[in-house]
């Protein structure tokens, strides 16, 4: 059983959705008002939060701003807004996933085991050997023991991407994780050194993708299922 943070105003919907979560094992606190959200969430962080961006007072986007710059637990943002940029923005500001309104209460229950179980497997791993090891000279690093020599801008995007494997980085936020102060690089940009960066990894371990493609979205960095 798993604690789960209904943040939804909207009483019809967080009562089917707190019926289905409830029915599928997790025990779910509903709270409609953002800061009250923002409130319980930093002193009492659930297991996820699915967060309503139409909260009152404290708006869902504001509530994640603020909580990712204490917590990295697991956030599902549910939303009405269904264009590429809204959804993005929340990708952007560390959301784990997303799903548009209207959904079906089924969808996101699914949504839910699926993250819980990805941010479990990243638990696991952090506490296990890392299959990226970075030292050595200024560009090398070795992935599951074989040595690959990175370009700067090829080590920075692989330290962003696998210091949260599973996560899916858009490529803006890429942008500003590995290449913050470079003024010469743009999203398009970004997908060359991405490119050059799975080719790399691709010939020093064939087996595995480690970067997955996520269309229209970004890219995630995929560690060996466990």
């Amino acid at each position: 059983m798993s604690r789960i943070l209904l943040a939804e105003k909207g009483r019809e919907m967080a009562a089917v959705l707190l019926e289905g979560l409830q029915r599928a094992g997790h025990d779910v606190e509903h709270i409609a008002d953002g800061a009250a959200v923002l409130d319980r969430i930093l002193s009492s962080p659930p297991a996820l939060t699915l967060l309503d961006t139409a909260l009152p007072r404290i708006g869902g986007l504001r509530v994640l701003e603020q909580v990712r710059s204490h917590s990295d637990h697991p956030i599902i943002v549910l939303t009405a807004r269904t264009r590429e940029a809204d959804r993005l923005r929340g990708l952007d500001l560390g959301a784990d996933d997303y799903v548009c309104k209207p959904f079906s209460p089924r969808e996101v229950v699914a949504r839910v085991n699926t993250v819980l179980r990805r941010h479990a497997q990243r638990q696991r791993i952090a506490m296990a050997s890392p299959s990226v090891a970075f030292g050595g000279s200024a560009h090398s690093v070795r992935i599951e023991g074989q040595l690959l020599a990175l370009t700067g801008r090829e080590l920075n995007l692989l330290q962003a991407l696998s210091r949260e494997p599973g996560r899916v980085f858009s490529r803006s936020a890429l942008l500003e994780a590995a290449f913050a102060d470079a003024l010469d690089v743009n999203e398009r940009a970004v997908d060359g050194h991405i490119k050059n960066l799975r080719r790399k990894l691709a010939a020093a371990s064939p087996a595995h993708d480690w970067i997955r493609s996520i269309y229209g979205v970004g890219f995630a960095f995929e560690e060996r299922p466990a």
